[in-house]
């Protein structure tokens, strides 16, 4: 069985992050190990979210007993901090297998991820160690320093300042900001891989989910193509699938992938 990794943040609803990683690795049959760097949570009555971020001591120790065993893929997600940056960065330097940036720097309802200091360590020290990096198109604005991208050319210039930092592969999705299209780009062709927008709030963890599935995809071998390709198409689903928690938020459902390709050759039988 293939091995991968996660360093990211729990949310406590089970939507994103973390959670969103595991139930993923579990969907496509690779085994997940997870280094928590911080406790999101939510408050019921509004929607928002609070962040805290664990002990530097504590994320480190967490990392070396995940990484203690052969691995085939890491997953970074959400690390809340300069320091929990650069650790990770120095933790995964020696790796030499696939590692996907999804650089959580502007999450949905907080502004605790939207530290200058941040963004600096992304572009300097974590950015140049990713085979692939999953911005969505706010963060891709603010790596990039371009601010809000509206037309394809100022998402293609962002995607070019991205790579600049050093990721060998960059995707940028527009979903969730309503574009039917997330854009690839590798120092030499764009690529658009269109896609159905689907209008519905119940998407939280669509970002995390969409990175953990392209990290168990390139695990299990898959063509980087077709990775991302079988991640919008699981992504997809399960934004189709969403669940709501509360008024205000929804979960994408981790399962709906695989249900349904389960009914369609159970159709086609």
């Amino acid at each position: 069985m293939k091995k991968v990794v996660t360093i990211a943040g729990s949310d406590a609803t089970g939507g994103g992050g973390i959670k969103a990683d595991l139930k993923t690795f579990q969907e496509y049959g690779v085994f997940g190990f997870a280094a928590i760097t911080s406790i999101v949570t939510m408050f019921p009555e509004s929607g928002k979210h609070q962040l805290t971020p664990l002990d530097l001591n504590l994320i480190d120790k967490q990392i070396d007993s995940a990484l203690a065993g052969p691995i085939d893929a890491i997953k970074t997600g959400l690390l809340p901090s300069r320091e929990i940056i650069e650790l990770t960065s120095q933790k995964l330097f020696d790796f030499s297998g696939p590692i996907v940036v999804d650089p959580v720097i502007a999450g949905k309802g907080t502004t605790d991820f939207l530290n200058a200091d941040n963004v600096t360590a992304m572009r300097e020290v974590l950015l140049p160690m990713a085979y692939i990096t999953t911005p969505n198109l706010r963060e891709a604005g603010i790596l990039s320093g371009l601010g809000e991208l509206k037309e394809k050319s100022q998402i293609e210039k962002a995607a070019k300042i991205i790579y600049s930092f050093g990721a060998k592969n960059v995707v940028i999705k527009g979903g969730g900001a309503g574009l039917p299209f997330d854009l690839y780009y590798n120092g030499e062709i764009f690529h658009y891989f269109p896609h159905p927008i689907i209008e519905t709030t119940f998407n939280h963890g669509a970002g995390c989910t969409f990175a953990a599935s392209i990290t168990a995809a390139l695990a299990k071998d898959y063509e980087l193509f077709s990775a991302i390709k079988t991640s919008i198409n699981f992504v997809q689903a399960a934004i189709k699938a969403g669940i709501a928690i509360n008024p205000y938020v929804g979960h994408v459902w981790h399962g709906a992938y695989n249900q349904a390709e389960k009914r369609m050759e159970e159709n086609h039988d």
